[in-house]
């Protein structure tokens, strides 16, 4: 009896240490994620989504090659070294992201059976980030096709949740909370919200990936009216051919319009639905932080939309709005997740127990 104790105590000795190491992945991995998301936004903004012509090598190597053996493999496409590594690093970035959650996957195997371990979260993340790698040849294959450019960044923000839900769960099964009751159900309020959030942000890779980024000059009039011309029709047609290339758009100005118009309707319907969440559940402490952060983070955000017109869209403040996107998004995740948890109420009888003794 004494030796099974023993061995139980090492194999949760063991269990332990190696739900800590994966709870430390899993925050590595949120963090190198938002890395491969700005670094892929910075290879959008800096035209180099096509320095290399072809997937997964660039001129069929797996480094940049020297100018002849590039045109050599494509007379069509001349080497531009910057723009080629630009390319390959973001590549190389999000090669090294696939073999984190490879790894997760495989150290995490013999825990599956664990009571509360995420394996489905492990598993659902393998997949989001084989079909992100898909998304990744279809961009280059595709020609900058805006459906598949704007379907890559919310692929990249899709891993970059279920890394941060994976680490939320293995740190709590680390630490041996486990919740009382089942997780709350997100009320029609919390889905609205949550539903919002996603359309902005395809929205503002529509705006991105069709070079709508500047479309409206001025804010909050559009060009210098407050409904301008627009071709909602071609700017939303999710169908449309992309020619031999996308880069640098092929829209007219009125349907690039019409994207941004969009874009800033969604800004607005969004800030409303966060007020409107954070007015309903302030008073509840353990979400007031995460709604505070929520709307001081969707503040940031718009201005730096803002900016970003003004200013004609410099390089360091796009990034910079992608890095809002991305911060909302954690924040919106971490918000859902204390909706959920049960609050635990204390054992009734021991309360009352606590105040005999004190009378």
């Amino acid at each position: 009896m004494k030796a099974r104790q023993v061995e139980n105590a090492m194999t949760s000795s063991w269990q332990q240490r190696r739900l800590a190491l994966l709870a430390a992945l899993s925050l590595i991995g949120v963090f190198f994620t938002v890395t491969v998301v700005l670094v892929g936004a910075w290879t959008r903004l800096v035209d180099a989504g096509l320095g290399c012509p072809d997937w997964p090598g660039c001129y069929g190597e797996l480094v940049v090659p020297d100018a002849e053996r590039a045109l050599i493999h494509s007379p069509d496409a001349p080497l531009e070294n910057f723009k080629a590594w630009v390319e390959m690093t973001h590549r190389y970035l999000a090669s090294s992201l696939g073999l984190l959650v490879i790894a997760l996957l495989l150290l995490g195997a013999r825990l599956r059976g664990v009571a509360g371990y995420p394996w489905c979260v492990s598993l659902a993340l393998l997949g989001m980030i084989l079909i992100q790698g898909a998304f990744g040849a279809f961009t280059v294959t595709l020609k900058l096709w805006p459906q598949v450019v704007t379907l890559h960044l919310l692929g990249g923000l899709s891993v970059m949740l279920l890394f941060l839900w994976l680490h939320l769960r293995l740190r709590r099964l680390a630490r041996g909370e486990q919740p009382m009751v089942r997780p709350r159900r997100l009320s029609p309020l919390w889905v609205a919200a949550v539903l919002l959030l996603f359309l902005q942000l395809a929205l503002g890779g529509w705006v991105s990936s069709n070079y709508a980024g500047i479309a409206c000059q001025g804010f909050p009039a559009c060009n210098g009216q407050w409904w301008p011309d627009t071709d909602w029709s071609e700017g939303f047609h999710l169908t449309q051919t992309v020619g031999p290339s996308y880069l640098h758009g092929q829209l007219h100005a009125e349907a690039r319009t019409a994207i941004q118009i969009g874009h800033r309707v969604g800004a607005g319907v969004l800030g409303l639905a966060l007020l409107i969440l954070a007015w309903r559940h302030w008073q509840e402490p353990r979400l007031r932080p995460w709604l505070g952060a929520m709307l001081g983070g969707y503040a940031m955000q718009f201005f730096l939309g803002v900016a970003n017109v003004l200013l004609w869209l410099p390089l360091w403040l796009a990034l910079a709005h992608t890095a809002g996107a991305v911060l909302l998004v954690i924040l919106m995740t971490l918000a859902v997740w204390h909706w959920r948890q049960p609050v635990r109420e204390p054992n009734r009888h021991l309360q009352a127990e606590k105040e005999w003794v004190h009378a």
